[in-house]
Parts: C-alpha cells; sequence; structure tokens
C-alpha cells in the first residue's frame, strides 16, 4: 500500500519526499455517501498514517437524494470524493456533470465485466457489487403456516395481502432497482398492470432503505408488522453477525427470482479543490484494506479479486443465478416517465 502511494504522490508531484515535488498541503478529504455507509471504526486510519490526510465521512440520505443534492452542487461540491452511486443512477450523474473523470488504476484487479460494462469509461471507479432482492422473515411465515412467495407474481396474491413494504424509487437505490426489476420481468406492457395488482393488494411504499427494513420490516431489529421487504442479497448474514442475542442462522431469507443486481461506484466530485488527494482516496477504495472490510459492515461483495470473503458471507449471502440487469442508458432514457408513472399508480 505505502509503495503504492508514494509512487502515485510521485507521479503527481504533491509529495514532499519526492524529487522535484510540492509539499502537500491537503490535510482533510471529505467523503460523501449514503446513510447506510458504516464501515469499521478507524478503516481509513492507514489512509491517514501513509497520507497525512484525514478523512471525513458525510451522510446524505439514500442514493437518489445524495445524486440529487450533487448534481445541485456540481463544480460546487459540498465534499470531495461521492461513494456509493450505483448503475441506476450513473448515467443520470454523469449527465450532470458530477464528477471529474478518474478510474484508479486498481481496476486491474476487478472482473472485466464490472469494469468494461457498467461505467462511462474514464469517469468513475466500481467499488462492489450487490444484489436487491425481496426478502422475507421465515419466521412470520413458518409460525402462521403459510409459505413464503416464490416469485413477482405470488407477492400480488391475496394470501399475501398487506405484508410488502418497498421504498420509493425516486428516493431509493434499492426502491428504484426493485421497479427495474419488475419492468424487465413483465415488460414495457405489463409492469404497470402489476404495479396496479400490488398497490391493491397493500403494498406500503417508504422513502429508503433504512425506514423499510429497520422499522417497517417485521424480520430485523425494528420488529416491524410487515415480513416481506426489498432489500439485499446480502442482508441474512448481516442478520447473523448482528444478531443479539447471536444466532447461528439467520432469520431471514431471499427470494432469489426477484432480484436486480447493482454495481456502485465512488466518484471525485467536481470542482473539488483537492483532486490529486482524492484520487489516492479513490484508490485506497479499490484497494484490499477497504475492500476487505465491505462483506461485514456494509454487506456487499468486494470488486477487488484479491479479498478473501469471511465464510459467514458465504454461507448465508444469495447468490441469484440471473438477476435481472439493464443498460444504464437505457435506465437514464426511462426514469422520469416510469417513475412518474409509477407515482401515479403507487402514490395516488
Amino acid at each position: 500500500m505505502k509503495k503504492y502511494i508514494v509512487g502515485l504522490f510521485c507521479a503527481t508531484a504533491v509529495f514532499s519526499g519526492c524529487a522535484g515535488g510540492n509539499k502537500q498541503t491537503t490535510e482533510k478529504l471529505t467523503l460523501l455517501a449514503y446513510d447506510s455507509f458504516i464501515p469499521t471504526k478507524g478503516i481509513f486510519d492507514e489512509f491517514t498514517k501513509e497520507t497525512g490526510i484525514t478523512v471525513e465521512v458525510i451522510l446524505g440520505g439514500d442514493t437518489g437524494q445524495l445524486i440529487s443534492k450533487a448534481i445541485l452542487t456540481a463544480g460546487n461540491p459540498e465534499g470531495d470524493v461521492l461513494w456509493g452511486i450505483d448503475n441506476t443512477f450513473l448515467t443520470r450523474a454523469t449527465k450532470g456533470e458530477v464528477f471529474s473523470p478518474y478510474t484508479s488504476p486498481l481496476t486491474k484487479n476487478m472482473a472485466a465485466d464490472v469494469v468494461k460494462t457498467t461505467q462511462p469509461k474514464g469517469v468513475v471507479t466500481p467499488v462492489d457489487t450487490g444484489d436487491v432482492c425481496i426478502n422475507y422473515d421465515k419466521k412470520w411465515f413458518s409460525q402462521r403456516n403459510i409459505a413464503s412467495p416464490k416469485s413477482f407474481e405470488d407477492l400480488a396474491q391475496p394470501a399475501y395481502k398487506d405484508l410488502l413494504v418497498v421504498q420509493n424509487p425516486a428516493s431509493s437505490s434499492p426502491g428504484l432497482a426493485f421497479l427495474l426489476s419488475t419492468i424487465a420481468s413483465f415488460g414495457e406492457d405489463g409492469w404497470q398492470n402489476y404495479w396496479k395488482k400490488l398497490r391493491a393488494n397493500g403494498v406500503k411504499v417508504v422513502d429508503g432503505w433504512t425506514e423499510a427494513y429497520t422499522i417497517e420490516f417485521s424480520g430485523s431489529s425494528g420488529k416491524g408488522t410487515r415480513p416481506l421487504v426489498v432489500s439485499y442479497a446480502s442482508s441474512p448474514p448481516a442478520e447473523v453477525v448482528y444478531s443479539d442475542p447471536p444466532v447461528s442462522e439467520p432469520p431471514t431469507a431471499v427470494i432469489d427470482t426477484t432480484c436486480f443486481h447493482q454495481v456502485e461506484f465512488a466518484g471525485i466530485l467536481r470542482g473539488s479543490k483537492n483532486e490529486d488527494a482524492a484520487k489516492l482516496l479513490v484508490d485506497y477504495l479499490a484497494d484490499t484494506t477497504f475492500q476487505s472490510d465491505l462483506p461485514l459492515t456494509l454487506f456487499v461483495n468486494p470488486v477487488n479479486k484479491n479479498v478473501v470473503l469471511p465464510e459467514v458471507f458465504t454461507s448465508f449471502a444469495a447468490q441469484p443465478e440471473k438477476p435481472y440487469t439493464m443498460d444504464p442508458v437505457t435506465i437514464e432514457e426511462n426514469r422520469g416517465t416510469w417513475v412518474d408513472t409509477w407515482s401515479s399508480i403507487a402514490l395516488r
């Protein structure tokens, strides 16, 4: 890590120990992220030790809210680096000129399909992948002797009335991913009718993931009333890690026929006064120290292939064989219309 950082500092002539370099004057970088960004305390200590730069993390709502604010402040940003924009919002951000183009050289340690097919070249750096899926509370269904749903179609059946909570796709990344998965499943001519069925069946809409999963969902710490929620394929291992008292099996499970594949990115915010230092932070986010922290803190898949996944993650995170996907350009071209149409159905 140290050798790599020093080499990059020398290349940008900002490190005082390099021949001909100028003294590094950046003392702090600000990282903007969504509310559920909670890495291990002290995860940036190694970065600070190597560079002399501290990292301040500022949380700004769900992904949709984060990106909307970043677009409004493009060119005069509230931070230096943004974490957590995904493939459902990426083109919106690039059209809004949110980022100063930079892709970490550590993409050499990532799968080619992640690097090449999910981002405009040279704009941002992939940092993790995951799948948005319906999760369910196993105990709730077993106690009532009700079979858990197995498909999108099941969710609209009378047996599951008033049981599902989802996020608003206008403000929430998982909410948008779930909407996109229904569009991919039912097609342009069928998804609207499907959502009319969900609304008639009592689906509840909230603003973001935190409210849906930790308050409304019965299988989480919030002990809400709804046993079906839009969350992640990796939520079950999170339940094992954070359970109090400890458990050996997760109380939740995933309907893997409902999943939408996400890739998340980090990028340098256009207008940052600390671009050279911000590049180093993006590199750190893609390197093994930070990437190794992701599975059991953010409960996402690291993109760095040199990271070994912990057993609790490999044992309990669902690995959907055929998650839904959609080209970011197609999403950008249709997002506004789709969300407006969805709102007229689900929120009226």
